[in-house]
């Protein structure tokens, strides 16, 4: 059963939060000397809707269905990405609204994939809002509103339930707004220890805020066209790399290490394990193969290649190097961390650690099923058995995954990309990765795609940042009959 007043209510007040953050760039706007016109024309606009649907739907009741549930979130992302290109538009900047739908969904998806040429161009207040997309986006728009006001008395657990990514959810506590609060407090935590430690590094203030945001958020915008390169310095990237890996482990995990001390959860917990793994194992094979194929020393080589690889795997999408200038196997290496992703509870994208170490998992298990047909062999992760309805789940989610990846392979190479610019878009579009490959590597502009195509990536943005089913569920016949 759906209720539209109750969500035409809640996008509403969800508009007024938007307002909110759109607000913060105002003091930055001032403090540089910039017009304030456009984002307070912006405000205004969302607050003035906001306040029609909520005077509109005052008489709606508390009652929020699981429907319900995945409706709001879906269309609060859409809507947030509508509102969000009002600044771009309205200040000149970015003047065509198919470019600033890309911009900004891609910025609260956390994709990081940009249409710009010269980012330092633009007034310090957007760049200031673009970097604050990610920030919201990266935990979640809906989980944002939870954290701080309880959804004034909605159901909060339809809502977390149809946001909320990977396939095991941790409660920190029986209440959904309490864990969302203690998780919220970790990220914020991060984003100051990220900004002070970039500053220290020789960031400016500004510089350093944005990058936080982008980097705890894994998103990847930054406030210069070479990203990250542009500073050039080595300490600064390692810094980075470390805020970077921490972006993709599992905020949920995180606060049982700093606030309740449970170091032993960090490494008992097979998800992590696997993280670190991959992370050491692929630096491993790239910094043989720059040694072996480039002139550079071991440092330089080490400092790029772990730059990278955590990078991509997070799905943060900053760049100190333009790896598609590697040799083929090093970038195909690196292709194959966009797929895996970091942790699940984290704020990164595509298919995340915990599918692939259950999948493994899975598929050694049917070969001892072979040696031994009537042994009972079940799948544990972190000492726990994985029930067999998440093992389904997870089959299910990466038989999806790998649908979308080459439905979007084939619609982009309909409309003339090659097979390599074909397949970059695609899988950096699911996996909110940000460079891809080909003309869309990390150091190219995505501002040539057919605009066709800028549609179509953001909605693969979409579908991977909410993890497929709470959009696609919503094109079945099943999820429309009342019953």
């Amino acid at each position: 059963m759906f209720h539209p007043k109750v969500i035409f209510r809640i996008v509403g007040v969800l508009l007024f939060f938007e307002a909110m953050f759109l607000l913060c760039s105002v003091p930055v706007a001032m403090y540089y000397s910039e017009p304030v016109e456009a984002i307070l024309w912006s405000v205004a606009t969302m607050v003035g809707i906001g306040t029609i649907l909520t005077y509109i739907c005052r008489s709606a009741g508390r009652d929020v269905s699981r429907k319900d549930g995945y409706i709001i979130v879906t269309l609060i992302w859409i809507i947030f990405s509508l509102f969000g290109t009002l600044p771009y538009m309205l200040s000149g900047c970015i003047t065509n609204f198919t470019d600033a739908f890309f911009e900004t969904m891609s910025g609260f998806t956390t994709t990081g994939a940009s249409i710009l040429f010269d980012i330092e161009s633009l007034p310090k207040s957007l760049l200031f809002w673009r970097s604050m997309t990610h920030w919201i986006g990266g935990l979640g728009i809906v989980f944002f509103m939870v954290a701080v006001f309880p959804i004034f008395g909605f159901g909060d657990m339809h809502l977390f339930a149809a946001e909320s990514v990977g396939p095991m959810k941790t409660k920190l506590h029986p209440r959904i707004s309490v864990t969302a609060r203690w998780i919220l407090t970790v990220y914020i935590g991060l984003t100051v220890m990220a900004t002070v430690a970039y500053f220290i590094c020789g960031m400016g203030w500004f510089d350093a805020i944005c990058h936080s945001m982008s980097t705890v958020s894994t998103g990847g915008f930054s406030t210069k066209q070479d990203s990250i390169l542009a500073f050039n310095s080595p300490l600064i990237e390692y810094v980075v790399t470390l805020f970077m890996f921490l972006g993709g482990v599992s905020l949920s995990l995180q606060y049982l290490l700093l606030f309740k001390g449970r170091l032993h959860e960090l490494f008992r917990d097979t998800e992590f394990r696997t993280y670190l793994g991959i992370v050491l194992g692929f630096t491993a094979m790239i910094t043989v193969g720059l040694l072996l194929t480039s002139d550079t020393g071991f440092e330089e080589s080490f400092r790029a290649s772990i730059f990278q690889v955590v990078s991509l795997q997070t799905t943060t999408g900053f760049v100190t190097a333009n790896y598609v200038m590697w040799m083929p196997l090093l970038w195909l290496l690196l292709c194959a961390l966009m797929f895996f992703g970091a942790c699940s509870g984290s704020t990164s994208g595509a298919m995340k650690c915990v599918r692939v170490a259950t999948l493994f998992k899975v598929m050694w298990n049917e070969f001892k099923r072979i040696v031994h047909p009537n042994a009972v062999i079940p799948v544990r992760m972190a000492g726990k058995i994985v029930p067999t309805g998440v093992q389904s789940a997870i089959l299910a989610y990466t038989v999806i995954y790998i649908f979308v990846l080459i439905v979007g392979l084939f619609v982009n190479m309909g409309f003339g990309l090659d097979f390599l610019d074909a397949f970059g878009l695609s899988v950096t579009s699911v996996g909110n990765v940000g460079p891809g490959l080909g003309h869309y590597g990390p150091m190219d502009s995505f501002a040539s795609l057919p605009s066709p195509l800028k549609w179509f990536s953001a909605f693969q943005m979409l579908v991977g940042r909410l993890e497929f089913f709470a959009v696609l569920l919503l094109f079945t016949p099943i999820f429309w009959k009342r019953r």
